[in-house]
């Protein structure tokens, strides 16, 4: 049995400031180096880099899909027979959620550099998470894919 395509697919990629700041700090780590020589510059030039650069890539690289009946929100899997009703939250009202408003046991996948969120009911009364908090870059795409999902 072949998987079903994706209804809605979106990575949650880190902003292009955070890649330069990953070089700086790489040129960084070579100017700290820089006093004992050349090639523990180059080394540290090289090392710094690198892990900014994995530590950057490694946060943006969390994704939100819909495939078949299940929203794939970073780690967790769910069936969208347990999810409720979808909101569509404009950047004030993601700030909002992400804080003052937020519940300690709700399934959060937050980027702040993102604006826009939706915040999806979870209906299955097994499940003690009240809520999903998914930033997004299109929260009216991910909320019709979970419709035309729950329509057929």
């Amino acid at each position: 049995m072949q998987p079903s395509a994706p209804q809605y697919a979106e990575r949650l990629t880190a902003p292009r400031s955070w890649w330069i700041i990953a070089g700086l700090i790489g040129i960084a780590g070579g100017l700290m180096l820089l006093p004992l020589g050349l090639l523990p510059m180059l080394g540290g030039l090289v090392a710094a880099g690198a892990l900014a650069a994995a530590g950057v890539s490694a946060y943006g690289s969390q994704r939100i899909r819909v495939v078949g009946d299940a929203l794939i929100a970073g780690d967790a899997r769910i069936p969208v027979s347990a999810l409720g009703e979808t909101e569509v939250l404009d950047a004030e009202q993601a700030r909002a959620w992400r804080s003052y408003k937020a519940d300690t046991r709700a399934h959060m996948l937050l980027r702040s550099y993102i604006p826009g969120a939706l915040r999806v009911e979870v209906t299955d009364p097994a499940d003690p998470t009240p809520y999903l908090y998914l930033s997004t870059r299109d929260p009216e795409g991910l909320a019709a894919a979970l419709a035309a999902v729950r329509a057929a």
